[in-house]
């Protein structure tokens, strides 16, 4: 299945999209995408629905987060060797953890909003995974049974915040820099979740192409090494890591700036389109 939630900020909708990519409303079935919808049950129960039976939505109506309610957001760092190569870094001898802020949540359609005093505003196109279940020290082997679904992520950073000490977490977790989205694929759509392309646009110039099969520590991999060191809930997200390709990495490095427009995807999770915007307050980068 791919779960939405649809409509204005605050104020979304559940649904789902049909075989022919058309928006359906769920909101006489569920009251919302929450993560007690993720449990093997809710999902098999969601199945079950024929979508030809629930209502079309019309338009092209706006995309939130697909999922309320997450609790943590956590990302990892350098998980594809290209990557680590282009930021002149070696590769990490095990992953590296960071959280992004709930507040930086936004839909996948939102506009990066430049906070004040940014100058490196940067792009990552990133596998998302969503927690269906609790998970607490758990084998490698049995990881992916503790998977509900797979979204994209854009993980946005401000690089001269993020590179200013050894914890990246300033730079990283700003408001709408964690655009996630537009679909919460759950996890039996995927046959192989290390075998997805990945491409991010700016502007229409193609920055990043890479595939989660060149990651460093696979999905399975990563969701037995955190629940070592957290309790995994449902609905927590891990943004996977990012391949080659992003502004810091080129030569000269590129930065976003005022009316950029940032396009990116994983084909069969979907693609998001964001606009760049300078924040009003004084200071913005124009």
């Amino acid at each position: 299945m791919k779960l939405v939630r649809y409509g204005r900020p605050g104020k979304e909708k559940p649904g789902l999209i049909d075989e022919f990519g058309r928006l359906r409303s769920l909101a006489g079935v569920v009251d919302d995408i929450t993560p007690a919808q993720l449990s093997a049950a809710a999902l098999k129960k969601l199945a079950k629905i024929d979508p030809a039976s629930l209502p079309l939505v019309r338009g092209e109506p706006r995309f939130g987060v697909p999922l309320r309610g997450v609790g943590k957001f956590i990302a990892i760092g350098l998980n594809y060797a290209d990557h680590a190569e282009e930021a002149g870094m070696a590769i990490p001898p095990e992953p590296i953890v960071f959280s992004k802020a709930i507040t930086c949540l936004s839909g996948p359609d939102d506009a990066i909003v430049l906070p004040p005093g940014a100058k490196k505003t940067d792009w990552e196109v990133e596998l998302g995974v969503v927690i269906g279940k609790r998970a607490q020290y758990v084998d490698q082997a049995e990881a992916l049974d503790y998977v509900a679904g797979y979204v994209v992520v854009n993980d946005v950073s401000e690089r001269a915040w993020q590179l200013q000490s050894s914890q990246w977490d300033k730079g990283k977790g700003c408001d709408s820099f964690g655009p996630v989205g537009p679909w919460l694929v759950t996890r039996d759509e995927i046959v192989d979740v290390q075998d997805l392309d990945m491409y991010l646009e700016v502007n229409g110039k193609r920055m990043q192409t890479g595939s989660t099969a060149t990651m460093i520590f696979g999905v399975a991999q990563l969701v037995s090494y955190l629940s070592r060191y957290m309790t995994l809930e449902p609905g927590d997200i891990i943004a996977t890591g990012t391949p080659p390709g992003v502004g810091m990495g080129r030569t000269p490095p590129r930065f976003l700036k005022n009316g950029d427009t940032v396009r990116l995807g994983i084909p069969g999770l979907g693609e998001q389109q964001q606009v760049v915007q300078s924040h009003p307050l004084k200071g913005s980068r124009a």
